[in-house]
């Protein structure tokens, strides 16, 4: 069953089964963005105009309840660090590049009315949460950040604050699908053979189609998460221009989506 469920023009919400977070995916549509940004482009590391990406994120801080100043962002590097928000500045990345939390994508915290946000626009979005603990986290996870291990990442960095990983609860968000997403011989090199059945399919002539989606789901289980612990979005964002922005789709030029959760106060 898709968990992700529209909230409004301008959002899908997933982990509806807990009323005690709010989460979810922004769309590319009820901004102000122009031109190959149009409309609700969030990231303002893509060469928009700055004042209007953070109407944007206004306008969704407005829709969620949470101001910008209590918004924690990391800088996303394609790499596999965790950062704990609560140790950060709130506001951290909230409204300007320069104070995203360094090198860091992956963020969790255990603080409420603190929003856990990530840029994307085919690479995977990766929600958590303990409700038993009440921690929840956020990850950005392209192929670099998948196949080293940025979902495991994640797990040990809530257990080390005392989540149980029979607890956590992991849903997989919209990106780009296998069908749209063909690499070459230097990302397959990569790939853990154990994976290669269930996540690559060899186009021949050196080309592959990848899943993303289905190998941070395998690496979850892999590290012991249980099948139903674990929820998948069937969207594809390269196929849903209406909805999404897509980096490939869109040659490099084009919009992010706010990948978002906090609890609520």
């Amino acid at each position: 069953m898709e968990p992700f469920k529209r909230q409004s023009t301008r959002q899908l919400s997933c982990f509806q089964q807990y009323p005690e977070i709010i989460s979810g995916i922004t769309t590319r549509n009820g901004g102000v963005s122009r031109g190959s940004f149009a409309s609700m482009n969030m990231g303002l590391h893509v060469h928009d105009e700055e004042d209007l990406v953070i109407e944007n994120r206004r306008l969704l801080a407005e829709e969620i309840g949470i101001p910008l100043s209590r918004w924690v962002i990391g800088e996303q590097v394609h790499g596999t660090k965790v950062a704990d928000a609560g140790s950060l500045p709130a506001g951290a990345g909230s409204e300007s590049l320069e104070t995203a939390a360094a090198g860091v994508d992956g963020l969790i915290t255990q603080e409420k009315n603190l929003v856990l946000g990530a840029f994307y626009a085919d690479c995977v979005p990766l929600y958590f949460f303990d409700p038993e603990s009440q921690w929840i986290g956020i990850a950005h996870a392209g192929w670099k950040g998948t196949v080293h291990g940025m979902s495991g990442r994640m797990i040990s960095a809530l257990e080390e604050k005392g989540c149980s990983r029979e607890d956590i609860q992991v849903v997989i968000g919209p990106c780009i699908s296998p069908e749209q997403y063909e690499v070459d011989d230097n990302v397959i090199r990569h790939i853990p053979k154990p994976y290669h059945e269930a996540c690559v399919l060899n186009k021949g002539g050196g080309r592959y189609q990848l899943d993303l989606k289905e190998l941070n789901r395998q690496m979850l289980i892999e590290m012991g998460m249980q099948e139903s612990a674990v929820q998948i979005s069937g969207a594809c964002t390269y196929e849903k221009e209406d909805q999404f922005y897509s980096h490939r789709r869109d040659q490099g030029k084009t919009g992010r989506m706010l990948g978002f959760i906090a609890l609520k106060a």
